[in-house]
């Protein structure tokens, strides 16, 4: 295998399965369906392309820097950018990785900047000799061992989102707002890319460039994809009503907190009204001379107390 950083792969189909492995020295043979597989971030990757006769408006395409889901024809082959979720150990599985590739007359290019682990695997099926036989056969593999691995990840969201929702039966907490709100942005990053990936799978399906055989494998994924899609609104759906629920425990909370506050202030309005009266500094006060107007006044706030209580009681604010 060819040391330079910039090839991941380099080989030819067998049409049995297995693969043949060359250098970056050696030209593509047009007899033979090559799989290229390269970094695009790297100026030797498209040096490459273009001293193997691969047109200017594929290499432009193919080192894009921003891409969406998409599939159209270039240059008499097949563009496809997809997306596959992140599963390198610590990062996140929405930061997904873009795939570029084009079908060409005689094989597949792909690029990428981040490993993917779908085309490790799909390399690895090769060296063993139980990988695609075909060109379209390679798209439309790498096509299935994408969505295949976005099913966990989105299995997982949902499994939070229960969490969530049994921790919101049991105990209800401030923690659950954050963590609903980072799990509805997972689910609308994945949806941003995974919808639009739907569209070119479905346009893959009628393309003339597949067989039917792939476009067989293509449909299953495109099927699983729409389920896919289905659960991850559907689990975003449930965090947005748990998060209203959450907001309104606390609303709730709050709510009695400051009812039980006005009750209180109701109670003593009367009563702070006459300490502050009988607690002015001026003369002619009545009971001033009588040693027991201080237990006279405290029993008639008290009586006082219990009427306000009693009038509140009937009115049903308690």
């Amino acid at each position: 295998m060819d040391k330079n950083h910039w090839l991941k792969i380099a080989c030819y189909l067998d049409g049995r399965g297995g693969r043949t492995v060359f250098g970056t020295d050696e030209a593509l043979q047009s007899d033979r369906t090559h799989w290229v597989h390269l970094d695009y971030t790297e100026q030797a990757s498209a040096d490459w392309m273009s001293a193997n006769g691969i047109p200017d408006g594929v290499i432009e395409a193919l080192t894009a820097a921003e891409t969406r889901p998409r599939a159209s024809e270039v240059h008499g082959g097949l563009l496809v950018y997809l997306r596959g979720v992140n599963l390198h150990p610590g990062a996140r599985p929405e930061d997904m990785i873009a795939l570029r590739l084009w079908l060409g007359p005689h094989g597949v290019i792909t690029t990428q900047k981040r490993t993917l682990v779908t085309v490790e695997t799909v390399e690895g099926s090769l060296a063993g000799g139980d990988g695609p036989v075909s060109a379209s056969g390679l798209v439309a593999r790498l096509v299935d061992e994408l969505t295949w691995r976005m099913e966990d990840v989105i299995e997982n969201l949902e499994a939070e989102v229960e969490s969530c929702a049994e921790q919101l039966e049991a105990s209800p907490t401030m923690s659950l707002t954050s963590q609903l709100s980072l799990l509805r942005r997972r689910a609308i990053t994945l949806r941003r890319y995974l919808a639009p990936q739907r569209e070119a799978l479905a346009k893959l399906q009628s393309d003339r460039h597949f067989g039917e055989d792939d476009i067989l494998l293509v449909r299953e994924a495109s099927d699983r994809l729409q389920r896919l899609l289905e659960d991850l609104d559907a689990a975003r759906e449930h965090a947005t009503l748990l998060q209203e629920e959450v907001f309104s425990v606390q609303n709730e909370a709050i709510n009695d907190r400051m009812y039980l506050l006005a009750m209180i202030s109701a109670l003593f309005l009367p009563l702070g009204f006459l300490t502050g009266l009988f607690g002015i500094n001026v003369g002619g006060l009545p009971g001033v001379e009588n040693d027991k107007a201080f237990l006279w006044f405290c029993a008639g706030m008290t009586v006082i107390a219990i009427g306000v209580l009693i009038w509140m009681r009937k009115r049903r604010w308690l």
